[in-house]
């Protein structure tokens, strides 16, 4: 929280109250997203082609590209305009959406199950329906951190484990995030633009469940059917003996459960006080929220054993990226969500008309296809507030009325992740640790394959039934 305060102080100096202003979404044409695009596809091309110079030039691309929005932004908008608004994005939707990352990344971090079981079709189904469920409460990347390696353990004396990891990917890292927003960053985001915590558990759970419920069937019959293969050769050494899994760390469970309470107490709990910096109000709740991210998350790191987050392989360089990445998609967001709350008066009104049937009314299988298919090559998490805007960007209608254009962009952000390796942050972390413990998994296109063969279909079914 005082760091949220720190840098609200700095851009607070740009503009006063008296000054400050809307941006004309109507003026700011399709020029206006080419520095939104432009950061996305860095994000999704250079670490694939340069990794070595991404590490390094990260934090300059990103600012560049922020830079490339913001300057051009105050000269044609006006000083007061453009730093009113930069204010609003980084006080009420970047420091909240960091923090809450920080805080689960830190906390599940200090969690680790240790010991081994014998991966059999039964265990390892059982196994990924417990990380979809868990990714929901701990996010789909806490979830990925703590059940990955015990899996691939489990499996390590197996022949066949690449669909176990693939699978993982689709169940544990995507689509279980989508029952609450701790679960997948779009749905946080979302919460931060006024949707009920609990809306998406109610609104969700039928998508999540029958998504779900079919990747498993299908899971446990080709699991079975490998698993038989395997019986007729000669069996591999199991390099880790079979012992039962235990659970070290669990205070972290505890302070997870703190964590839920004061996100969903900042949703219900209006007490009507405040600090104004500029132009922003920051409500009491929510400035409580904030703090309390930070002090469980610190509480984690002074009350857990070192040793967990060394068995983790927990490292401080991905929450860094995470960081100096979404404050450049943030920035860069900022004229692109303007026009689009411009309607059918703005650029993109050529895409609200992809998104409307005939008589102008929201297309809940367009939403959900095209919200997917950004997100399956780009981050989920600004996609989904470009197609939350392009929808009105009005919670209270699209939780009523358009509950059901809201629910597809939401699926489609959190299912469609799971398309390729770049769609959720999680998915590239899985596909490295089990690259490391030895798994040959595929390459970016024949993980496309997988995900084609397989999720499409799927999703393709969800639209007949929940879409039409």
């Amino acid at each position: 929280m005082p760091v949220r305060i720190g840098l609200a102080a700095i851009l607070a100096l740009l503009v006063s109250p008296a000054e400050a202003a809307t941006l004309d979404g109507r003026s700011l044409g399709l020029i206006w997203a080419v520095p939104f695009a432009g950061i996305l596809l860095s994000i999704a091309i250079l670490p694939q082609l340069a990794p070595h110079h991404w590490e390094r030039w990260m934090g300059p691309i990103a600012a560049v590209w922020a830079l490339a929005t913001l300057l051009p932004l105050a000269l044609v908008q006006g000083l007061g305009p453009a730093a009113d608004a930069a204010l609003h994005v980084v006080l009420l939707e970047y420091m909240p959406f960091l923090l809450l990352l920080f805080a689960l990344y830190t906390i599940a971090g200090g969690i680790v199950l240790q010991g081994n079981l014998r991966g059999t079709p039964a265990l390892n189904t059982g196994f990924l329906l417990a990380g979809t469920l868990l990714a929901s409460l701990v996010g789909t990347t806490g979830a990925s951190m703590v059940l990955i390696r015990p899996l691939i353990r489990a499996n390590d004396d197996r022949r066949h484990t690449v669909h176990v990891v693939v699978f993982f990917i689709f169940l544990v890292s995507n689509i279980g995030g989508a029952l609450t927003p701790l679960g997948d960053p779009p749905l946080f985001l979302g919460f931060l633009r006024g949707v009920d915590f609990f809306w998406t558990t109610t609104a969700l759970a039928a998508e999540t469940a029958f998504t779900a419920g079919i990747l498993l069937v299908v899971f446990f019959a080709l699991d079975t059917w490998l698993d038989r293969r395997d019986v007729t050769r000669p069996k591999r050494r199991d390099p880790t003996s079979d012992v039962p899994l235990r659970l070290r760390g669990g205070l972290n469970l505890v302070l997870l459960a703190l964590l839920v309470c004061a996100i969903v107490l900042s949703g219900v709990w209006r007490p009507g006080t405040g600090l104004t910096i500029g132009s922003v109000r920051l409500e009491t709740q929510n400035l409580l929220r904030d703090g309390a991210m930070v002090v469980l998350a610190l509480a984690s790191l002074v009350l857990t054993e070192r040793r967990n987050r060394r068995d983790n392989g927990f490292t401080w360089g991905p929450i860094i990226e995470v960081a100096i990445i979404f404050a450049g998609i943030f920035l860069c967001l900022i004229p692109v969500a303007a026009a689009l709350g411009a309607g059918h008066e703005g650029a993109f009104s050529g895409l609200l008309g992809l998104v409307s049937r005939p008589d102008g009314s929201p297309n809940p299988a367009a939403y959900f296809w095209l919200t997917g298919m950004l997100s399956s090559f780009l981050d989920n998490a600004p996609t989904y507030i470009v197609f939350f805007e392009l929808a009105g960007g009005d919670p209270v209608r699209l939780m009523g009325p358009l509950a059901h254009t809201l629910a597809a962009i939401s699926c489609g952000a959190v299912f469609m992740g799971a398309n390729s390796y770049i769609g959720n942050a999680p998915n590239l972390l899985v596909y490295a640790i089990a690259k490391d413990r030895g798994v040959p998994m595929p390459s970016f296109g024949g993980y496309l394959l997988w995900s084609g063969g397989i999720l499409l279909p799927v999703f393709g079914l969800v639209t007949l039934i929940f879409f039409r």
